[in-house]
This record gives C-alpha cells, structure tokens and sequence, in this order.
C-alpha cells in the first residue's frame, strides 16, 4: 500500500487504489464543509461571536461590568489636577545631559591597562579550564 498525493489537489495522501481524497471527494460531491461550533469561553453554553471567544450574553456583561470601571476611573482621572503633578516639561522638549568627561582623566592609561587583563574573556576561559582539568586529575586519584 503505497501513498501518493491526490491528483486534484496535490496537498493531500491517498492510497493507490483511491480516485481523490476525502476533503475532494466532498467538495465534489458538492457538500460543504461545516466547521465546529466553538462554545463561550466564559459560560460553556452559547456560540461565540464571530472574530471572538466569547457569547454575546457574556460580551453585554463584560461590557456593563467595563463601564462601570470606566467611570471609576475617570472619577480618578478628574481628582488628578495638573498643579499637584508639578512643574514637568514636555519629555521632548528636554535636551540630553552629556557629561563633559575627558577618557584619559577618567582611567589613567596604566589602570586601564590592568582592568583590561582582569577582564579578558581569554583569560577566564583559561582559569575555568585550567580550573576543569585539575578537578579530574583530582577525581583520577
């Protein structure tokens, strides 16, 4: 029994003996093909709504129970007044702080120097293996 793809729509396997396969067969045959019907995510009871998870019933709850934070927050929104913000500028209208450091005042050279040993990516690679190796001469004995 060997598998071959459908001469109609090339995407799918069928046996040899078999003419079309069963999603051409259907479409053929001039039945459609009906999707599954998706429940509310919240009741388990009701269709959902095209393009959504959830019922129309628990959509209007959701959307009564939103209001209602809605308003509370624009309640809050309202006791908020600029005056107790303070005096904050527009974050695009600041200018950028650069510090005015010179590189051979900040590190003198001969520090430099040695932070840059100490913080060779080389040199851990070195201490770790060195550090492996003697861990199994440790083990060997």
């Amino acid at each position: 029994m060997k598998l071959v793809k459908c001469p109609r729509c090339d995407l799918n396997y069928i046996r040899e003996d078999e003419k079309y396969c069963k999603i051409c067969l259907r479409e053929l045959k001039g039945e459609k093909h009906e999707d599954e019907v998706e429940l509310c995510s919240i009741c388990n009871e009701a269709p959902v709504l095209p393009g959504k998870d959830v019922c129309l019933f628990c959509l209007k709850e959701m959307s009564k129970s939103n209001s209602g934070d809605d308003e509370q927050s624009e309640e809050i929104q309202e006791g908020i007044e600029p005056d107790t913000i303070g005096d904050m500028d527009d974050v695009s209208a600041m200018d950028e702080i650069i510090p005015d450091v010179e590189p051979e005042e900040d590190i003198p050279s001969q520090e430099f120097g040695e932070i840059e040993n100490e913080l060779s990516l080389e040199d851990v690679r070195e201490d770790e293996e060195r550090k492996a190796d003697d861990e199994d001469e440790e083990e060997d004995r």
